[in-house]
């Protein structure tokens, strides 16, 4: 009689299920860490903008979508967790195992818990399984949810540099073919104008007036601080100024902006258009110190003559509507050097030379283009100044203007640049061409102000500090503020003409090809926030993503245990030629079926009983001779023996 043929080796039983468990459990948590590695790696993640606007359009859809997403996960990953949990118990049960150490697994393979206060182990053990699987559907939802976020694009480029020689030259070059007092036309209207509105909204915001200022399509927040607009949707105009409209004879017009996104690290992602976009750039401004004080008579190095005036024009028989008559100003004042600076002024009085005090205001002032000692460097103008008639608030004073360089960090949003002083620096010799002109817009506004009844810089002083306080404008006046007041004017003055200047040199045609020369060319620098919607890594102090994965990393060693355990158990029956058939520790019925077939007896349900039966060891045992039925017995001490 010949020999069998070998047998095939066969698979483990329920080998393909475990297979399918791990494989899927590697899946969810190779896709969680990958995403979580993708954010983490690229920094910033963001959809489509069409998919960003719908996000944004509807967010009850997006969170519902998300919790949709989550729920589904954590249920597979749930149930992947409670199937390797059975399987491993069923193989456990071949061998002896105390009630207590069975119902535990019972309650892990249905997702549940024991309270036992008698073994404290055994019900933290089920309590933090138990509080894991339910963290999963959160750790998905932080994990996935979509956030608001702002995202940083570094962005460089170059402006007007007017503190160096080489822009000192230009500059002079521009005064000799025109000359400074003989600009005319829209150029010197703009800046009276302009020069104005940015005086008033300085000296109005001290007082709690709205103080945004508009120039050239842009909006100001306060006053210039002596910007120009480095970003293209906040330069204003779209106009090409003519060929007499750039420079010192700027009318208005495009500015150049050369402004460009710096590559990031990852260039294959693409910056989002996103739902809006602000701007910090550091760039050039100036700004200056403006002091302001009464003229004590102590002073002596202050000489300020008011009394020189007559009447150059008389008609009694004029009609109401019609001139009276004028009187001609000749004020004058000490600007160094024992040297009188003398301006006119004209006003509109009577037929005697007198002026109703109440409707009508006089505010001469003088500018000091230089220091007022051969002392001092020319780093500084003078301006004199005092109010007649109904300004007569204000005594006679002198202003010091000490203009400065400076640093800003300027801030493009909501259609408004807003700009804060980083650092400044006071002028230098080669600037002198620089502060002859602010000094040159000084004196043009203080002279085309006065009308001939009323002051454009008295009306400002006059109608803020009036709207702000309660009584007449005279009554226990607070010099101090008024000071204040004006100190805002004139500093307000001092950087929109440095904004005029930069919008001048820089607008559309002022250098061939719109390329500012390398030698009075600045660095500009800064960032770009791109509001969008999507994930961004987390910071440093806040681990969330972290602990989002936490849950899902605990169930899925956990489910790698049992399966590996069950693999290990199903070889080694496969070795030993023992298959066992399935068994589902987790049906209640399995076992109330397996414990009639054994005929398992144990103590009743009194207190001692079941302390008793917490201990008692049991098996599972299967009927080679009862078409393999299963039956839970009490094991004896030689299975006890052997499982040790």
């Amino acid at each position: 009689m010949s020999d069998p043929p070998p047998t095939t080796p066969q698979v483990p039983a329920n080998f393909l299920r475990l297979t399918v468990v791990i494989s899927s459990q590697i899946v969810i948590l190779a896709f969680g860490y990958g995403f979580l590695g993708a954010v983490a790696y690229l920094e910033y993640l963001s959809p489509t903008d069409p998919v960003c606007e719908l996000m944004r359009n509807y967010p009850g859809e997006l969170t519902m979508l998300v919790t949709l997403i989550a729920t589904v996960l954590s249920v597979i990953t749930a149930t992947l967790f409670t199937v390797s949990v059975k399987e491993a118990l069923r193989h456990r049960m071949w061998q002896p195992i105390s009630l207590i150490h069975l119902s535990t697994g019972v309650a892990l393979a249905q997702g549940s818990h024991i309270l036992k206060h008698r073994h404290v182990g055994l019900t933290t053990l089920t309590l933090f399984v138990f509080g894991v699987l339910r963290l999963l559907t959160a750790g998905w939802t932080t994990l996935l949810t979509p956030t608001y976020f702002m995202w940083p694009i570094q962005l460089n480029g170059s402006e007007l540099d007017i503190t160096g020689s080489a822009f000192s030259t230009l500059l002079r070059d521009e005064f000799q073919a025109n000359g400074l007092t003989d600009i005319q036309d829209n150029a010197f209207e703009i800046l009276d104008i302009g020069a104005m509105l940015s005086g008033v909204a300085a000296a109005g915001y001290t007082f709690g007036l709205p103080g945004t200022f508009n120039f050239n399509g842009a909006k100001y927040n306060i006053s210039t601080k002596g910007v120009v607009p480095t970003i293209e949707e906040f330069s204003g105009s779209n106009g090409v100024p003519d060929a007499n409209g750039t420079r010192l004879g700027f009318s208005g017009g495009n500015v150049t902006v050369n402004t460009k996104a710096i590559p990031g690290s990852h260039t294959s992602v693409s910056i989002p258009q996103g739902f809006s976009r602000n701007y910090s750039m550091s760039q050039q401004g100036l700004t200056a110190n403006v002091s302001c004080r009464a003229i004590d008579s102590s002073q002596t190095q202050y000489v300020w003559d008011t009394n020189n005036s007559y009447v150059i024009y008389a008609n009694a028989a004029a009609s109401n509507n019609s001139i009276t008559g004028l009187r001609l100003w000749n004020i004058s004042a000490n600007c160094g050097t024992n040297t009188l600076t003398t301006y006119e002024y004209v006003t509109m009085v009577d037929a005697s030379g007198n002026v109703n005090s109440s409707g009508s205001g006089f505010l001469p002032s003088v500018v000091c283009p230089g220091p007022m000692n051969m002392n001092q460097t020319y780093t500084n103008f003078t301006i004199f100044t005092q109010g007649f008639y109904k300004y007569r608030f204000l005594n006679a004073s002198v202003c010091e203007v000490v203009p400065l360089l400076t640093i800003v960090r300027a801030n493009y949003s909501n259609d408004q640049i807003s700009s804060e002083i980083i650092s400044s620096t006071p002028f230098q010799p080669e600037n002198v061409q620089l502060l002859s002109f602010i000094a040159g817009v000084a004196r043009f506004q203080s002279i085309n102000s006065q009308g001939l009844t009323s002051s454009a810089i008295g009306d400002t002083l006059y109608s803020i500090y009036s709207s702000t306080t309660t009584g007449s404008i005279n009554d226990n006046l607070d010099d101090t503020k008024v000071y204040l007041e004006l100190e805002d004017y004139w500093r307000g003055v001092v950087e929109f003409s440095a904004t005029f200047l930069r919008s001048g040199f820089m607008a559309i045609g002022s250098f061939p090809d719109n390329v500012i020369p390398n030698n009075i060319s600045s660095q500009v620098n800064g960032t770009m926030f791109i509001s969008t919607i999507g994930w961004t890594r987390w910071a440093k102090q806040s681990p969330t993503y972290l602990l989002a994965t936490l849950p899902l990393t605990t169930i899925t060693i956990l489910t790698f245990a049992c399966a590996l355990y069950s693999i290990l158990e199903a070889w080694e029956e496969r070795r030993s030629g023992h298959y066992k058939t399935t068994f589902d520790v987790s049906n209640t019925l399995h076992l109330i079926m397996a414990c009639s077939a054994g005929g398992l007896t144990l103590a009743d349900f009194g207190t001692k009983g079941i302390i008793k039966n917490e201990g008692v060891e049991v098996k599972l045992e299967e009927s080679k001779d009862d078409h393999g039925v299963k039956k839970l017995v009490l094991a004896d001490s030689s299975d006890s023996e052997k499982l040790v």
